[in-house]
């Protein structure tokens, strides 16, 4: 099930035969055409439900949570533009809600309380850190291929801002090649700065499934196999209705409604480098901006806008749809990650967002990350443990979006 060779693809990025194949599930038409769609106050209910059958709170304290993050992200937009110089990590807690900020250097800043949403939000301050976030980003993109090569296996690496450090998650065979903390000390001189080790069971991978004849919504020519795909938002340029999915699936891609009439959906384009994993499909009718947030399929959200990558926050909750797995709501656990393995055509970025499960497999590729009716990204890929269940999951930012194409919103 390999990548189809298109001209945004390296010709050897076929190699991997795992990496590539689909996740499953479209937008359904009728819903998509006619619905209003669940938004505002309503649909941050339903993921307050959904979070608190997780976090043990009830769902009234978790909407009320989720009330208060969605508002706060101003005051932390703000918090990271007074102390520019110095921060170096910022990340959000729950119940109750409140808000951490890591610094460099010894000098002390008093602790706040902030009123948010009608409710006192407490920020805390912690220093002694060694790098700012920029200090860790950087040392990142210049040091990501030498960290690459000196394993035995590329690792997935990402920014933790709670600590302030890299954290390289390397194979079991990286980690007893050289135990205790040699392996931590080799990775923070090449790099240059702070670094957790941890191991994960398996590597990471795209999440992938052949359905065998379950919603079939296309042909890759160079198989000649038939695959479906998980979209995750409408978008739209000038007066075209598309919608986006992952970049590994077919081509050309139909709908197909109760009784098997199928509703084809033009190709316009994949863009599947270091930072993006998304396809394009247009639609020959205009479309809503819905998408379907429950497990069922019964219940289609409006999308009234999107948080940026960069005013997203570790500790954040955030909800995903997929297929495989249904519905979900877990925290952000890094908003800066790069992804094990050479899954984005070669090594990725560190742009994508790690979120701690608690559900993901494989099957869910391109479904739509949202809260309430705000869209964050869609959903790549995601690393597993030796039973293959679901470390965490990863996601592309509503930011990167190709050149042209906007969220549909409204």
């Amino acid at each position: 099930m390999g990548y189809k060779q298109r001209k945004s693809w390296p010709r050897d990025s076929c190699a991997l035969r795992w990496f590539c194949g689909l996740a499953i599930l479209l937008l359904a038409w009728p819903v998509i055409g006619t619905a209003q769609g669940l938004d505002g106050t309503a649909a941050l209910a339903l993921d307050a439900d959904r979070y608190a059958t997780t976090s043990g709170l009830t769902p009234q304290a978790v909407l009320h949570e989720l009330t208060v993050q969605q508002a706060s992200i101003a005051v932390t937009d703000a918090l990271e533009s007074e102390f520019a110089d110095r921060i170096a990590g910022l990340s959000v807690g729950h119940a109750p809600f409140h808000i951490d900020v890591l610094l460099t250097g010894d000098a002390p800043v008093a602790d706040r309380v902030v009123q948010v949403a009608g409710s006192p939000v407490l920020i805390r301050f912690r220093t002694g850190a060694y790098a700012t976030h920029r200090q860790l980003v950087v040392a990142l993109a210049l040091h990501q291929t030498e960290i690459r090569a000196s394993l035995t296996r590329p690792p997935g690496i990402g920014i933790d801002p709670r600590i302030g450090a890299l954290v390289v998650m390397v194979s079991r065979a990286d980690a007893d090649a050289e135990p205790g903390d040699a392996l931590r000390d080799r990775i923070a001189q090449i790099a240059g700065v702070p670094v957790r080790i941890t191991t994960l069971d398996m590597a990471d991978s795209d999440f992938a499934d052949l359905q065998g004849g379950a919603r079939l919504v296309g042909v890759d020519p160079a198989d000649g196999r038939r695959y479906a795909c998980t979209s995750g938002f409408v978008v739209r340029r000038g007066v075209e209705s598309a919608v986006v999915t992952a970049a590994h699936c077919p081509d050309d891609l139909s709908w197909i409604a109760a009784g098997g009439v199928a509703h084809p959906l033009r190709f316009a384009g994949q863009w599947g480098w270091g930072y993006q994993d998304v396809q394009v499909n247009v639609s020959p009718t205009p479309l809503a901006p819905l998408f379907w947030s429950d497990t069922a399929k019964t219940i289609a959200r409006r999308v009234a806008g999107a948080t940026p990558r960069g005013s997203t926050r570790a500790g954040d909750i955030v909800c995903h749809r997929g297929e495989r797995t249904g519905y979900s709501c877990a925290e952000v656990w890094m908003p800066d990650f790069a992804p094990a393995g050479d899954l984005c055509g070669g090594g990725c970025t560190p742009t994508w967002v790690a979120v701690r499960g608690p559900t993901c497999r494989s099957g869910d590729s391109g479904g739509p990350v949202f809260l309430g009716s705000t869209a964050y990204g869609i959903v790549k890929g995601g690393s597993y443990r030796g039973d293959g269940s679901c470390v965490f999951y990863y996601y592309m930012s509503v930011d990167f979006l190709p050149d042209g194409w906007l969220l549909a919103a409204g």
